[in-house]
């Protein structure tokens, strides 16, 4: 039996227990998880064709079997669907798809026509046929994987939606025996969008009710970003749709903060539910981009197993070998992604540093022998300043330039720390502090600010604990 015939049974077979058990999701072998991958799915600078070519090796490497290429500044993706690729960006797909089908991943590829797709009148046809003649050259270039997505825009025509998709799988998926069925994203794809009072809003309930049974629907979870996604809620999700929805997991994209990297593991997802897809969005930076979804591997193939923290630590070691103890320390210091409004995801930044922060700062206020606290913090922040001088040193140039900006701001960061450390525990012990010290201090304290907008990194940790002493010394 081939890979897509395992899917359909996968995906038929979830469809009947859902419908059976009133949408129980529950399984009692849930990994590892059918179809499992990389989504490009960010906005901004998209991929090279290198980066691509190197994702494709980095899924059949991690055991994924997936990669949708869907760029959303891929002009011929979204916001030119109509238009046929020139012939050598669409040599280039034809090289992916090879590619990913010599190394057994499947190459899916998206077109986002929501932004002016027309449902009725004369339009509706010549989109049909534009449709059709896009994918056709896309099936024609070695293409048999494809998804039509319809998230980040206003139009709410559920039903419209639906039936495009409907007739999109009749008249050319189905006509084409070794093309998979559709993968496509609602315009509501989260939870909290999904519904209202427990119940369905009217575009979902429209959508799903429509949509053909064998039409895969993914979502990112409770929100567009959220911080986890329990076994429970993913069923409420999946008892919307009346399926079994497949995962978007938006991170480590960091499109809305690009200023800051994520570094940190895959976290906080189902582990007992039966999952038919997990795909993981990925930063602009391919490379560092491997740090989260070699996790997201991890996860995907043993759900109720994984180790977020140890995976995360294998995988870095793996990826760097003798950087692996610098790049763990400054990775550490960029794991969290919150925007302080509709997204937050990642484990909280350096959670050891922020330990001998709060040690040292409970010391120092409660008139205590501070020595001790200032000296265990002065190591820590210490042995990431050196971490972040090595890396600069001894990174492969193309990975120093996806990160260089952050390590040179962690490294500042750091050492200002460590100055004002020092102020403080001399302003303790009853040392004279030279002025000329104290304007050293400003000045490094000046430079680290003039940085903060292009580089974010270890905000509620090192870069707190500066704002924290900068106060106390004034």
């Amino acid at each position: 039996m081939n890979f897509r015939s395992k899917l359909k049974r996968t995906f038929l077979a979830l469809a009947v227990c859902s419908a059976a058990l009133g949408v129980s999701v529950q399984a009692a072998e849930a990994e590892p998880i059918p179809l499992r991958g990389v989504v490009e799915g960010f906005y901004g600078t998209p991929w090279k064709q290198a980066d691509r070519m190197d994702i494709i090796k980095f899924c059949a490497e991690h055991g994924m079997n997936a990669y949708i290429y869907a760029p959303k500044d891929d002009p011929y993706h979204r916001d030119k669907w109509r238009e046929p690729y020139p012939t050598g960006e669409l040599n280039k797909l034809k090289r992916l798809a090879l590619s990913a089908r010599k190394q057994n991943v499947r190459f899916i590829f998206a077109i986002s026509p929501g932004l002016d797709i027309h449902f009725g009148g004369v339009a509706a046809y010549r989109d049909r046929d534009y449709m059709i003649k896009k994918l056709t050259a896309l099936y024609d270039a070695g293409v048999r994987d494809f998804a039509i997505f319809f998230d980040d825009i206003k139009d709410k025509s559920g039903k419209e939606q639906a039936e495009f998709l409907n007739w999109i799988s009749r008249e050319f998926v189905h006509t084409h025996r070794d093309v998979s069925p559709l993968i496509t994203v609602p315009t509501e794809y989260f939870l909290e969008d999904m519904e209202e009072n427990g119940l369905r809003k009217a575009y979902t309930k429209a959508f799903s009710e429509t949509l053909d049974r064998d039409v895969l629907v993914l979502y990112t979870g409770n929100r567009v970003v959220g911080d986890s996604l329990s076994d429970e809620d993913y069923q409420k999700g999946s008892s919307l749709y009346q399926r079994a929805l497949g995962i978007w997991w938006n991170y480590p994209v960091t499109d809305y903060m690009e200023a800051k990297l994520a570094l940190g593991p895959i976290e906080k997802l189902p582990t007992h539910a039966a999952i038919p897809a997990v795909f993981f969005n990925p930063m602009k930076y391919e490379r560092l981009s491997k740090i989260s979804l070699a996790t997201g591997a991890d996860y995907a193939k043993e759900p109720r197993d994984y180790e977020p923290a140890k995976s995360w630590q294998k995988n870095i070691r793996a990826q760097y070998g003798r950087l692996a103890t610098d790049m763990m320390r400054f990775a550490d210091q960029s794991q969290e992604m919150d925007n302080h409004s509709w997204a937050k995801c990642g484990p909280a930044d350096g959670t050891e540093l922020h330990a001998k922060m709060d040690a040292f700062w409970a010391a120092w206020k409660g008139r205590q022998d501070i020595t001790p606290s200032a000296s265990a913090l002065n190591r820590e922040l210490a042995a990431v300043e050196r971490s972040c001088k090595r890396l600069q040193d001894e990174l492969p140039n193309r990975t120093l330039k996806e990160c260089l900006p952050q390590l040179q701001q962690l490294q500042r960061i750091a050492a200002a720390d460590r100055a004002g450390l020092k102020l403080l525990c001399d302003t303790r012990s009853g040392k004279t502090v030279r002025k000329s010290e104290r304007k050293a201090f400003a000045e490094q304290c000046k430079e680290v600010r003039a940085h903060d907008k292009k580089a974010v990194i270890a905000e509620k940790t090192a870069r707190a604990l500066l704002d924290q002493i900068e106060a106390e010394l004034k």
